[in-house]
């Protein structure tokens, strides 16, 4: 039985993975640190769901404490390491610059140095569709240059992916980057547009819509994202033998690495989500327009070509349905009791 370790394993994406890698018969190492960035009874009742398996094993830990780190890699010899922990969300990142070297920075020396020592067959770790920065050419390619952030959350992201080169090149590690592109679904982080605009919706309390609703993204359900990561474990990068210094492709290299955008490669306006939202909770949204905020891009769109080629899977949730499980489950969660909520919950 493989041993995977997963970071982030209480997070959103992070349990949901661990969730289907258990199904899939992996053995998965869990490890959180349940920081309180956002509330921490979400994560435990993630973990909750987790821990029920035989084959689930967690450790509360923080990817920056290195002699934790490197206890975890010499205890259970993990053969691939999935690293999704991180400290997330652009906005905040205005705010705790910090928080965002420390464990995006730091804390993925650590895991590249366990992955090093320790001989880890491959490692894959979430990017962000947040590298593309400033680049406007649609849809967003891996092959294109992203040296352009507008947040520091995306800067280190972009960190993370050269810093998994230099891995891959001087230890020949398989490393494999992926953009998320705005996940959303069930057990979805509370800072999150979806949970926030739901969570306003059914209060009756307004919500706030940047540059005046004028934004476009490439929504992609977490089951969608799981798939593809499912696909992945057992697909290491490969050097591509075509790869040259002459005209260099970003996406690939000469080294064991790969980076793979996921994304629903179908952008949806801001206000159609907003719509989904209101036509499953049965209620108007109160908007609030505002202009576009600091560190955001108002469209995003993934190129999932190298992804659909190699794994033989293309995300296609739509949003009617994707909104409408998330709602289901927010719904049952909050225990949320109103008329129009349980007509819509008995669709």
């Amino acid at each position: 039985m493989k041993k995977i370790l997963v970071t982030g394993a209480a997070g959103f994406i992070g349990s949901h993975l661990s969730s289907r890698l258990l199904i899939d018969g992996y053995e998965v190492i869990g490890i959180d640190n349940l920081n309180d960035y956002y509330d921490v009874s979400l994560k435990e009742s993630r973990l909750a769901l987790l821990q029920g398996s035989s084959n689930f094993i967690f450790e509360k830990v923080s990817l920056e404490d290195k002699y934790a780190m490197d206890r975890i890699f010499s205890t259970y010899k993990p053969e691939v390491v999935i690293n999704l922990a991180a400290q997330a969300g652009v906005r905040y990142s205005l705010e705790n610059p910090h928080a965002y070297i420390e464990a995006n920075i730091l804390g993925f020396t650590n895991i590249l140095e366990g992955s090093r020592h320790h001989k880890v067959k491959h490692l894959i770790y979430a990017s962000s569709s947040s590298v593309y920065g400033a680049n406007t050419s649609l849809p967003f390619s891996v092959h294109d240059n992203v040296d352009h952030p507008m947040s520091l959350y995306a800067a280190t992201k972009k960190a993370n992916e050269l810093m998994a080169h230099t891995y891959s090149q001087l230890y020949a590690i398989p490393t494999t980057g992926l953009r998320f592109f705005t996940v959303y679904g069930p057990w979805g982080r509370p800072d999150m547009a979806l949970f926030m605009f739901t969570k306003s919706i059914i209060d009756g309390k307004p919500i706030n819509v940047f540059n005046n609703g004028k934004m476009m993204r490439d929504f992609t359900f977490v089951d969608d994202i799981v798939e593809s990561i499912s696909r992945l474990v057992e697909k290491p990068a490969q050097a591509n033998i075509e790869w040259s210094g002459e005209n260099p492709d970003p996406g690939t290299s000469y080294a064991p690495y790969k980076i793979y955008n996921i994304g629903n490669n179908n952008p949806v306006n801001l206000m159609d989500f907003i719509e989904a939202i209101e036509e499953k909770v049965g209620k108007k949204a109160i908007k609030n327009y505002m202009p576009l905020q600091a560190g955001d891009v108002p469209a995003t769109y993934a190129d999932v070509v190298d992804l659909y080629r190699d794994i033989d899977f293309q995300p296609q949730t739509n949003i009617k349905d994707g909104v409408g499980k998330f709602v289901d489950w927010y719904i049952e969660y909050y225990s949320i009791k109103s008329d129009s909520a349980d007509k819509k919950r008995e669709k």
